[in-house]
């Protein structure tokens, strides 16, 4: 039976981690909705502007996502370390990273901009693909300076401190939010972009980051330590395969769930830019949801991640509960804001009619998943925690790939549903990968427990 005194201590221990990741994300859910609605008001009735930085941003999520999925895996790794006071080890770790991760960004930026070629063959609006591809050259120039950055989060998460990420994060996002004033609408003299100007801005704020963050570390004695003796010639291939070995399923993971929302994105556009439009309003506020759920899951693995160094199976298990607790009350909330907002929450973005109808179909529709979504990425946090990531891949193959973009196809396209149909999917795909996961956390914490009575 639940008992509030029985997790008031681990919703307390959790929820300190995650705050400051809550804020971080909503900074940066502040920055996107910040660009969207600007970018939809520089528009006005033409759904044209949005619908570019929808597509745009949709094609740089395939990879970009996959890259920071890489960069999860060092947090679970020190977070291990750092509960066994393990500081070389930890250094060697973020040493190899920094090199590692932003090499990593630098290849990725290089495919990303390779892609530009076969983004008009996506079946968008020709109009639509033309103003995305000033906005989306801008998004690919900041990838190897966010994934230098990102190197530097992990490490600081992985030991447990989420409040120097916030701050940066906070700060450079109103930096983004100042150069879209400038740049979107050409004020205080600077020339008028529309669509490349919010990416301009966020290429600025992008590049920021990982200066202040090393200045962070450069600061503190306590962190400067772990950059002690930082050389190239400390570049370890065993060191990356372990951060690979983590790393990839989690990216690997990360890709197939994200791309069954860039896949529905992408197949929006082949009914309008009216879908795009409203789809792209929807995304945002369903975003709003997942950053908190993210910040909620990423506090779990640090939680977790030390529990399991430790091989304390009691208070890992309470504090995985009690994540799922603090998720549930949190996405119940978003699907009642999702369906009484869904009149008037449009109305915030765009003048178009059309587009405030269909967004407000695809709210409703999106309240629908938010429990399922909640379930599913707490446990895919608890998982990385363990460092059981082998198993996270295939079922987000089987999840989204297998049952999410084909049901929604199916509904959308074969069925006549049209956009609709496509986010009935999400529930089908998030709910299957959320019991699969809870299964396999069972499994693995057992075989966990068998291990250390064996060990007695």
């Amino acid at each position: 039976m639940y008992r509030f005194s029985a997790y008031k201590e681990q919703y307390k221990s959790n929820l300190l981690l995650a705050l400051p990741v809550v804020i971080t994300q909503l900074g940066q859910i502040l920055v996107q909705f910040a660009d969207n609605l600007m970018v939809g008001h520089y528009g006005g009735d033409d759904p044209t502007p949005l619908a570019a930085v929808s597509f745009g941003g949709s094609v740089f999520f395939i990879l970009f996502i996959a890259g920071i999925g890489v960069t999860l895996g060092l947090t679970p790794l020190i977070g291990e370390l750092f509960s066994q006071g393990d500081r070389k080890r930890s250094s060697e770790y973020l040493h190899n990273a920094v090199i590692f991760y932003t090499l990593l960004g630098i290849v990725v930026a290089a495919l990303q901009y390779l892609a530009i070629p076969l983004m008009p063959y996506l079946r968008q609006p020709a109009e639509v693909v033309e103003m995305a591809l000033p906005y989306y050259r801008m998004l690919v120039y900041s990838m190897p300076f966010i994934m230098l950055f990102f190197a530097f989060k992990q490490f600081l998460e992985g030991v447990g401190n989420t409040h120097v990420e916030m701050v940066i994060v906070l700060i450079c996002n109103l930096v983004n939010i100042g150069f879209n004033y400038l740049f979107i609408f050409g004020n205080a003299g600077a020339p008028e972009l529309g669509a490349q100007g919010a990416g301009l801005a966020t290429l600025i704020s992008r590049m920021l980051m990982p200066v202040m963050v090393i200045g962070y570390f450069l600061r503190r004695p306590r962190y400067r330590l772990y950059l002690r003796g930082f050389s190239l010639r400390n570049y370890s291939w065993s060191t990356v395969r372990t951060l690979l070995r983590m790393g990839v399923p989690i990216s690997l993971q990360m890709f197939l769930e994200s791309s069954a929302f860039v896949g529905t994105s992408i197949m929006m556009g082949w009914f309008d830019t009216t879908s795009i439009s409203a789809n792209q309003i929807t995304m945002t506020l369903g975003n709003c949801a997942f950053m908190i759920v993210m910040s909620i899951g990423a506090a779990t693995t640090i939680r977790v991640s030390h529990c399991y160094g430790a091989r304390d199976t009691e208070q890992l298990t309470r504090a995985a509960k009690a994540s799922y607790h603090l998720v549930l009350a949190w996405n119940a909330l978003a699907a009642l804001v999702f369906l009484t907002g869904r009149h008037w929450i449009p109305h915030l973005f765009t003048t178009n009619a059309a587009v405030i109808e269909t967004a407000g179909s695809l709210l409703a529709l999106a309240a629908l998943y938010q429990l399922s979504d909640g379930i599913q990425n707490v446990s895919v946090g608890i998982l990385r925690g363990l460092q059981d990531v082998k198993t996270i891949s295939p079922i987000a193959f089987v999840s989204y790939w297998l049952l999410n973009l084909p049901i929604g196809y199916l509904l959308g396209f074969t069925l006549g549903m049209g956009p609709e149909g496509l986010y009935v999917g999400f529930t089908f795909g998030l709910s299957m990968a959320g019991l699969l996961y809870i299964l396999r956390i069972r499994h693995t914490v057992r075989r966990m427990r068998s291990g250390m009575l064996a060990a007695v």
